[in-house]
Protein backbone atom coordinates (compact mmCIF):
# COMPACT_ATOMS: atom_id res chain seq x y z
CA UNK A 1 0.00 0.00 0.00
CA UNK A 2 1.82 3.16 -0.77
CA UNK A 3 1.42 6.15 2.05
CA UNK A 4 0.20 9.59 1.28
CA UNK A 5 2.58 12.33 1.59
CA UNK A 6 2.01 15.63 3.19
CA UNK A 7 1.14 18.84 0.78
CA UNK A 8 4.27 20.19 -0.73
CA UNK A 9 3.39 23.78 -0.45
CA UNK A 10 6.34 24.91 -2.28
CA UNK A 11 6.65 22.67 -5.15
CA UNK A 12 4.35 24.88 -6.92
CA UNK A 13 6.69 27.32 -7.11
CA UNK A 14 9.36 25.94 -8.14
CA UNK A 15 8.17 24.34 -11.07
CA UNK A 16 8.96 27.71 -12.81
CA UNK A 17 12.27 28.16 -11.67
CA UNK A 18 14.55 27.92 -14.31
CA UNK A 19 18.57 27.46 -14.49
CA UNK A 20 19.26 30.55 -16.45
CA UNK A 21 20.39 33.11 -14.43
CA UNK A 22 23.17 30.62 -12.29
CA UNK A 23 25.42 32.32 -10.25
CA UNK A 24 28.47 32.10 -8.43
CA UNK A 25 28.29 34.63 -5.27
CA UNK A 26 27.79 33.06 -2.49
CA UNK A 27 25.37 35.37 0.77
CA UNK A 28 27.92 36.32 3.31
CA UNK A 29 25.26 34.80 6.03
CA UNK A 30 25.58 35.77 9.38
CA UNK A 31 26.33 33.63 12.90
CA UNK A 32 22.81 33.95 14.63
CA UNK A 33 21.36 31.97 11.78
CA UNK A 34 19.43 34.52 9.84
CA UNK A 35 20.51 37.38 7.60
CA UNK A 36 17.73 40.32 7.04
CA UNK A 37 15.24 37.63 7.74
CA UNK A 38 16.78 34.99 5.59
CA UNK A 39 17.84 31.52 7.35
CA UNK A 40 21.26 30.72 6.69
CA UNK A 41 21.77 27.14 5.59
CA UNK A 42 25.39 25.52 5.43
CA UNK A 43 26.22 23.34 1.98
CA UNK A 44 29.32 21.51 1.99
CA UNK A 45 30.77 20.39 -1.61
CA UNK A 46 32.12 16.70 -1.49
CA UNK A 47 34.29 17.76 -4.54
CA UNK A 48 35.17 19.94 -7.39
CA UNK A 49 36.85 17.73 -9.62
CA UNK A 50 34.51 16.55 -11.70
CA UNK A 51 32.13 17.67 -13.93
CA UNK A 52 29.26 16.83 -12.44
CA UNK A 53 29.74 18.14 -8.96
CA UNK A 54 31.06 21.21 -10.36
CA UNK A 55 27.75 21.44 -12.48
CA UNK A 56 25.90 21.18 -8.46
CA UNK A 57 27.93 23.67 -7.29
CA UNK A 58 26.99 25.98 -10.33
CA UNK A 59 22.88 25.61 -9.70
CA UNK A 60 23.21 26.02 -5.58
CA UNK A 61 23.53 29.38 -5.16
CA UNK A 62 20.74 30.52 -7.46
CA UNK A 63 17.88 28.11 -5.76
CA UNK A 64 19.41 29.27 -2.58
CA UNK A 65 18.08 32.51 -3.69
CA UNK A 66 14.92 31.44 -5.26
CA UNK A 67 13.97 29.80 -2.11
CA UNK A 68 15.24 32.71 0.18
CA UNK A 69 18.08 31.07 1.78
CA UNK A 70 21.60 32.65 3.41
CA UNK A 71 23.90 30.30 1.94
CA UNK A 72 27.32 29.38 3.36
CA UNK A 73 29.77 27.00 1.62
CA UNK A 74 32.51 25.11 2.34
CA UNK A 75 34.40 21.93 0.33
CA UNK A 76 35.78 18.75 2.22
CA UNK A 77 37.19 17.42 -1.20
CA UNK A 78 36.79 13.75 -0.59
CA UNK A 79 37.83 14.00 2.81
CA UNK A 80 35.94 13.04 5.83
CA UNK A 81 38.27 14.52 8.21
CA UNK A 82 37.72 17.74 6.14
CA UNK A 83 33.91 17.27 6.40
CA UNK A 84 33.79 16.92 10.02
CA UNK A 85 35.72 20.50 10.25
CA UNK A 86 33.63 22.01 7.87
CA UNK A 87 30.55 20.95 9.91
CA UNK A 88 32.12 22.32 13.04
CA UNK A 89 32.77 25.70 11.15
CA UNK A 90 28.69 25.38 10.60
CA UNK A 91 27.77 25.13 13.77
CA UNK A 92 30.03 28.04 15.00
CA UNK A 93 28.12 29.83 12.00
CA UNK A 94 24.75 29.42 13.86
CA UNK A 95 23.17 27.74 10.29
CA UNK A 96 20.05 26.14 10.71
CA UNK A 97 20.22 22.97 8.54
CA UNK A 98 23.37 21.52 6.66
CA UNK A 99 23.32 20.05 3.18
CA UNK A 100 26.07 17.48 2.73
CA UNK A 101 27.29 14.86 -0.16
CA UNK A 102 29.43 12.17 2.22
CA UNK A 103 31.69 10.21 0.12
CA UNK A 104 32.80 7.77 2.97
CA UNK A 105 29.07 6.76 3.96
CA UNK A 106 30.24 4.76 6.48
CA UNK A 107 32.73 7.45 8.49
CA UNK A 108 30.04 10.11 8.68
CA UNK A 109 28.69 9.13 11.49
CA UNK A 110 30.08 11.14 14.20
CA UNK A 111 29.17 13.83 11.85
CA UNK A 112 25.68 13.26 12.05
CA UNK A 113 25.64 12.20 15.32
CA UNK A 114 26.93 16.47 16.50
CA UNK A 115 24.70 17.69 14.26
CA UNK A 116 21.83 16.14 15.44
CA UNK A 117 23.15 16.80 19.24
CA UNK A 118 23.17 20.43 17.95
CA UNK A 119 19.32 20.20 16.89
CA UNK A 120 20.67 20.77 13.32
CA UNK A 121 18.39 18.87 10.83
CA UNK A 122 20.79 17.38 7.97
CA UNK A 123 19.96 16.71 4.20
CA UNK A 124 22.37 14.49 2.41
CA UNK A 125 22.56 14.53 -1.57
CA UNK A 126 23.61 11.86 -3.90
CA UNK A 127 24.32 9.44 -0.53
CA UNK A 128 22.86 7.63 2.04
CA UNK A 129 24.14 7.08 5.29
CA UNK A 130 25.01 3.46 6.59
CA UNK A 131 24.01 4.51 10.13
CA UNK A 132 22.71 8.05 11.85
CA UNK A 133 19.50 10.01 10.68
CA UNK A 134 19.11 12.57 8.88
CA UNK A 135 16.34 14.60 7.92
CA UNK A 136 16.13 13.48 4.09
CA UNK A 137 17.95 11.94 1.71
CA UNK A 138 18.04 13.74 -1.88
CA UNK A 139 19.39 11.01 -3.93
CA UNK A 140 18.09 9.05 -7.48
CA UNK A 141 17.80 5.20 -7.46
CA UNK A 142 21.19 4.33 -7.45
CA UNK A 143 20.38 0.35 -8.33
CA UNK A 144 18.24 1.84 -11.05
CA UNK A 145 21.60 2.92 -12.37
CA UNK A 146 23.05 -0.34 -12.60
CA UNK A 147 20.31 -2.12 -13.76
CA UNK A 148 19.60 0.37 -17.07
CA UNK A 149 23.06 -0.27 -17.69
CA UNK A 150 23.07 -3.92 -17.30
CA UNK A 151 19.63 -4.10 -19.66
CA UNK A 152 21.36 -1.21 -22.33
CA UNK A 153 24.44 -3.57 -23.02
CA UNK A 154 22.84 -6.90 -22.66
CA UNK A 155 20.78 -5.73 -25.34
CA UNK A 156 23.60 -4.58 -27.18
CA UNK A 157 25.28 -7.75 -27.35
CA UNK A 158 22.71 -9.53 -27.72
CA UNK A 159 23.41 -11.75 -24.21
CA UNK A 160 26.63 -12.92 -25.08
CA UNK A 161 30.57 -11.62 -24.79
CA UNK A 162 32.61 -9.94 -22.12
CA UNK A 163 32.31 -6.68 -20.28
CA UNK A 164 33.78 -5.17 -18.15
CA UNK A 165 32.57 -2.91 -15.20
CA UNK A 166 34.58 0.11 -13.82
CA UNK A 167 33.55 0.41 -10.22
CA UNK A 168 33.18 3.61 -7.83
CA UNK A 169 34.11 3.53 -4.19
CA UNK A 170 32.99 0.10 -2.44
CA UNK A 171 32.78 2.06 0.40
CA UNK A 172 30.01 4.01 -0.87
CA UNK A 173 26.12 2.66 -0.75
CA UNK A 174 26.40 4.21 -4.51
CA UNK A 175 29.12 2.07 -5.46
CA UNK A 176 27.48 -0.38 -4.04
CA UNK A 177 24.39 -0.18 -5.25
CA UNK A 178 25.08 0.29 -9.01
CA UNK A 179 27.56 -3.13 -8.53
CA UNK A 180 25.41 -5.26 -6.63
CA UNK A 181 22.44 -4.51 -8.94
CA UNK A 182 24.11 -4.85 -12.46
CA UNK A 183 25.73 -7.94 -11.28
CA UNK A 184 22.51 -9.63 -9.92
CA UNK A 185 21.05 -8.14 -13.46
CA UNK A 186 23.43 -9.82 -15.90
CA UNK A 187 23.05 -13.16 -13.76
CA UNK A 188 19.53 -13.27 -13.76
CA UNK A 189 18.90 -11.83 -17.64
CA UNK A 190 22.19 -12.11 -19.48
CA UNK A 191 24.05 -15.74 -17.89
CA UNK A 192 25.84 -15.48 -21.17
CA UNK A 193 27.69 -12.36 -20.40
CA UNK A 194 30.68 -12.56 -17.99
CA UNK A 195 31.65 -9.46 -16.19
CA UNK A 196 34.84 -8.28 -15.01
CA UNK A 197 34.17 -5.97 -12.12
CA UNK A 198 36.61 -3.19 -11.27
CA UNK A 199 37.35 -1.42 -8.18
CA UNK A 200 38.97 2.44 -8.94
CA UNK A 201 37.82 4.51 -5.90
CA UNK A 202 36.05 6.99 -7.84
CA UNK A 203 39.85 7.23 -9.71
CA UNK A 204 40.04 7.83 -13.49
CA UNK A 205 43.72 7.23 -13.82
CA UNK A 206 42.67 4.08 -11.94
CA UNK A 207 39.80 2.64 -13.98
CA UNK A 208 41.95 3.80 -17.23
CA UNK A 209 44.67 1.43 -16.44
CA UNK A 210 42.85 -1.30 -15.34
CA UNK A 211 40.60 -1.19 -18.45
CA UNK A 212 43.71 -1.40 -20.67
CA UNK A 213 45.00 -4.40 -18.26
CA UNK A 214 41.63 -5.78 -19.32
CA UNK A 215 41.35 -5.31 -22.97
CA UNK A 216 44.90 -6.97 -23.48
CA UNK A 217 44.13 -9.95 -21.29
CA UNK A 218 40.45 -10.12 -23.71
CA UNK A 219 40.89 -8.24 -26.45
CA UNK A 220 37.13 -9.46 -27.52
CA UNK A 221 35.68 -7.90 -24.55
CA UNK A 222 32.51 -5.49 -25.97
CA UNK A 223 31.39 -3.43 -23.36
CA UNK A 224 31.88 -1.03 -20.72
CA UNK A 225 30.22 0.55 -17.76
CA UNK A 226 31.52 3.24 -15.85
CA UNK A 227 29.62 3.98 -12.97
CA UNK A 228 30.79 7.45 -12.56
CA UNK A 229 32.07 10.31 -15.49
CA UNK A 230 34.81 10.40 -13.60
CA UNK A 231 36.08 7.24 -16.36
CA UNK A 232 35.33 9.13 -19.81
CA UNK A 233 38.25 10.66 -20.54
CA UNK A 234 40.10 7.52 -19.77
CA UNK A 235 38.28 5.14 -21.23
CA UNK A 236 38.25 6.83 -24.36
CA UNK A 237 42.03 7.21 -24.97
CA UNK A 238 42.45 3.16 -24.05
CA UNK A 239 39.52 2.29 -26.82
CA UNK A 240 41.41 4.93 -29.15
CA UNK A 241 44.85 3.65 -28.09
CA UNK A 242 43.22 -0.10 -29.05
CA UNK A 243 41.74 0.99 -32.27
CA UNK A 244 38.96 0.10 -30.83
CA UNK A 245 37.09 4.43 -30.45
CA UNK A 246 35.34 3.47 -33.84
CA UNK A 247 31.59 3.84 -34.08
CA UNK A 248 28.50 1.80 -33.94
CA UNK A 249 28.16 0.53 -37.23
CA UNK A 250 31.42 -0.91 -37.09
CA UNK A 251 32.35 -4.73 -35.90
CA UNK A 252 35.11 -3.33 -33.71
CA UNK A 253 32.91 -1.30 -31.88
CA UNK A 254 32.92 -0.92 -27.93
CA UNK A 255 29.79 -0.51 -26.19
CA UNK A 256 30.06 1.77 -23.58
CA UNK A 257 27.41 3.20 -21.04
CA UNK A 258 28.30 5.88 -18.13
CA UNK A 259 26.66 7.24 -15.13
CA UNK A 260 26.07 10.88 -14.56
CA UNK A 261 24.71 12.82 -17.87
CA UNK A 262 27.31 15.68 -17.77
CA UNK A 263 27.21 17.88 -21.12
CA UNK A 264 30.56 16.12 -22.51
CA UNK A 265 28.63 12.54 -22.14
CA UNK A 266 25.56 13.27 -24.10
CA UNK A 267 28.07 15.13 -26.83
CA UNK A 268 30.14 12.27 -26.81
CA UNK A 269 27.04 9.94 -27.50
CA UNK A 270 25.73 12.09 -30.55
CA UNK A 271 28.77 11.57 -31.67
CA UNK A 272 29.20 7.99 -31.31
CA UNK A 273 31.91 7.81 -29.06
CA UNK A 274 29.91 6.41 -26.22
CA UNK A 275 26.43 5.00 -26.47
CA UNK A 276 24.38 5.70 -23.37
CA UNK A 277 24.55 7.28 -19.88
CA UNK A 278 22.13 7.48 -16.57
CA UNK A 279 21.28 11.31 -16.21
CA UNK A 280 22.00 11.61 -12.57
CA UNK A 281 20.34 15.20 -12.05
CA UNK A 282 22.53 17.18 -10.80
CA UNK A 283 20.27 20.61 -10.67
CA UNK A 284 17.32 18.67 -9.02
CA UNK A 285 20.05 17.50 -5.85
CA UNK A 286 20.70 21.31 -5.56
CA UNK A 287 16.92 22.33 -6.26
CA UNK A 288 15.17 19.74 -3.27
CA UNK A 289 18.16 19.37 -0.88
CA UNK A 290 17.73 23.38 -0.64
CA UNK A 291 13.82 22.43 -0.63
CA UNK A 292 14.14 19.93 2.37
CA UNK A 293 16.33 22.45 4.45
CA UNK A 294 14.11 25.01 4.35
CA UNK A 295 11.01 22.50 4.71
CA UNK A 296 12.93 21.39 7.54
CA UNK A 297 13.39 24.62 9.03
CA UNK A 298 9.96 25.50 8.87
CA UNK A 299 8.70 22.34 10.95
CA UNK A 300 7.51 20.08 8.24
CA UNK A 301 7.32 16.25 7.80
CA UNK A 302 7.07 13.96 5.09
CA UNK A 303 6.07 10.46 4.75
CA UNK A 304 6.43 7.50 2.55
CA UNK A 305 4.34 7.88 -1.06
CA UNK A 306 5.01 9.36 -4.67
CA UNK A 307 5.53 13.25 -4.95
CA UNK A 308 4.13 15.43 -7.47
CA UNK A 309 7.92 16.08 -8.96
CA UNK A 310 8.36 12.69 -10.20
CA UNK A 311 9.81 10.74 -7.49
CA UNK A 312 9.28 8.83 -4.81
CA UNK A 313 10.12 9.20 -1.17
CA UNK A 314 10.27 5.88 0.46
CA UNK A 315 11.54 5.02 4.29
CA UNK A 316 15.15 2.89 4.09
CA UNK A 317 15.41 2.60 8.06
CA UNK A 318 13.88 4.41 11.03
CA UNK A 319 14.00 7.89 11.16
CA UNK A 320 15.47 8.11 7.60
CA UNK A 321 13.33 9.22 4.42
CA UNK A 322 14.90 9.12 0.77
CA UNK A 323 13.39 10.89 -2.01
CA UNK A 324 14.23 9.13 -5.00
CA UNK A 325 14.24 11.52 -8.32
CA UNK A 326 13.81 10.36 -11.48
CA UNK A 327 17.34 9.41 -13.74
CA UNK A 328 16.49 8.46 -16.81
CA UNK A 329 18.62 6.52 -19.84
CA UNK A 330 20.17 8.32 -22.48
CA UNK A 331 21.29 7.05 -25.84
CA UNK A 332 21.37 8.49 -29.10
CA UNK A 333 17.92 6.66 -30.82
CA UNK A 334 15.58 6.94 -27.61
CA UNK A 335 14.64 3.62 -28.27
CA UNK A 336 13.56 1.04 -25.59
CA UNK A 337 16.15 -1.75 -24.03
CA UNK A 338 15.62 -4.76 -22.17
CA UNK A 339 12.22 -2.73 -21.39
CA UNK A 340 13.97 0.31 -20.74
CA UNK A 341 12.59 3.38 -22.17
CA UNK A 342 15.27 6.09 -22.92
CA UNK A 343 15.86 9.70 -23.67
CA UNK A 344 17.54 11.19 -26.96
CA UNK A 345 20.93 12.85 -26.09
CA UNK A 346 19.87 15.80 -27.47
CA UNK A 347 16.60 16.27 -25.44
CA UNK A 348 16.38 19.66 -24.05
CA UNK A 349 14.53 17.90 -20.51
CA UNK A 350 18.01 16.41 -19.70
CA UNK A 351 19.96 19.09 -17.42
CA UNK A 352 23.60 18.78 -19.05
CA UNK A 353 21.65 20.17 -22.44
CA UNK A 354 20.76 23.53 -20.44
CA UNK A 355 24.07 24.75 -19.05
CA UNK A 356 25.19 27.52 -21.39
Amino acid sequence: MTLRHTRYACFGALAVLTVSALTACQSSGTTDGSSGGKPVVGVDYPRSDTDFWNSYIKYTPQYAKDLGLDLKTTNSQNDVAKLTANAQTFISQGVKGVAIAPQDTAAVAPTLAQMEAKKIPVVTVDTRPDTGKVYMVVRADNRAYGEKACQFLGTKLHGKGKVVMLQGDLSSINGRDRTEAFNDCMKKNYPGIRVFGEATNWDGAVAAQKLQTDLTAHPDIKGVYMQSSFALSGTLQVLKQKGLLVGPADKKHVFVVSNDGIPEELKDIGGGQIDATVSQPADLYAKYALYYLKAAIDGKTFKPGKTDHDSTIIQVRDGVLEDQLSAPLVTADGGTYGGVSSLKSDDKSLWGNNLG
